[in-house]
């Protein structure tokens, strides 16, 4: 924003212009700047021509997680600069989707879910809104963030935090050094949310599948919250049962939660912290973003097209 001298006339002209010429001219100025940014801090997309990002996240009555994905949300635009970068909530925080939506009028948007894995709302509740906003506004629906190495990345540099041994040098409290488990009675679970969407379920095991990897090979058993099993509790002991007595508990949440909180609990050795705000993260909704931009460039019709009524009171009064 410009400063006070910016304001200010030549020296030469200075006397000529009275206190309320000046205060004008400032008002003007302010006015100006303040018009590029939304009510809710955001600022607004001067070039329409490219379509904004919504990260779209779930929403949580737990004051971090909100905390969290604002985190997230100055990293995405720290890496594009100039892009405008909105957040929608589908249900408890504000802002809500619609009104997001709403408040970016005509033109285009993706949204980018900050989910990790296919379920209900990628398949159900974002083309409901999607096409509730058009025609006034062409929203597009980018995939959710996972299965991609870029989460698997997050996770292990996540448990290394927590205190998972390294090839090179331990890490962690002293505590966890003098733990430093042997390869053969070492194993992980991943705790999710959960779904009863088996499509959501397979994204978990393959995320699982893909840190076994970048583990070397450690045992990762995917486990869930809610609404699908096993539970964290029974992926521990299947894992004792195999003779993987210390087992770490890796956070496959995208923020603090009850949900991330419980499952650390049960955790007999260490538990890493949940995604959070991790630069990866922040790659990777920008990787989605892009990837949906080009793949609407190759559809000859638009990003999205308003749904008959019957159809979308459907979708919006179907049951999970």
């Amino acid at each position: 924003m410009p400063s006070l001298a910016d304001s200010s006339p030549p020296a030469d002209l200075a006397p000529l212009v009275s206190a309320g010429q000046l205060f004008t001219r400032i008002t003007a100025q302010l006015g100006h700047q303040l018009s590029t940014v939304a009510r809710n801090g955001n600022r607004r997309n001067m070039h329409s021509d490219t379509p904004a990002l919504v990260v779209v996240a779930h929403g949580s009555r737990d004051p971090r997680t909100l905390r969290t994905v604002t985190t997230l949300l100055h990293r995405v635009r720290e890496l594009r600069p100039g892009l405008d970068v909105r957040l929608g909530h589908i249900e408890i925080n504000a802002p809500a989707l619609p009104d997001t939506l709403a408040a970016l009028g005509s033109g285009r948007a993706v949204l980018v879910p900050l989910l990790l894995s296919r379920g209900v709302h990628v398949k159900r509740d974002l083309p409901a809104f999607a096409a509730a906003a058009a025609p006034r506004l062409e929203a597009g629906i980018a995939d959710p963030l996972g299965p991609h190495p870029l989460l698997v990345e997050a996770l292990y540099e996540r448990l290394v935090e927590a205190g998972w041994p390294t090839g090179d040098q331990p890490h962690g409290t002293p505590h966890t050094r003098r733990h430093r488990p042997a390869a053969a009675d070492t194993g992980v679970v991943l705790a999710a949310a959960g779904s009863r969407d088996p499509e959501s379920a397979a994204d978990t095991r393959r995320t699982a599948a893909l840190l076994s990897e970048r583990l070397g090979g450690v045992p990762v058993v995917p486990a869930y919250a809610s609404a699908a099993s096993p539970t964290v509790p029974e992926a521990l002991r299947a894992l004792a049962a195999r003779g993987r007595h210390r087992a770490a508990v890796a956070s496959y949440f995208t923020a603090p939660g009850h949900f991330a909180t419980r499952s650390a609990a049960a955790a007999p050795w260490i538990a890493a912290a949940p995604l959070g705000a991790h630069p990866a993260l922040a790659r990777l909704l920008l990787l989605r973003y892009e990837a949906a931009l080009t793949a609407s460039a190759a559809r000859p019709a638009p990003i999205a097209r308003p749904a008959p009524i019957a159809c979308l009171t459907t979708a919006a009064t179907a049951a999970p």
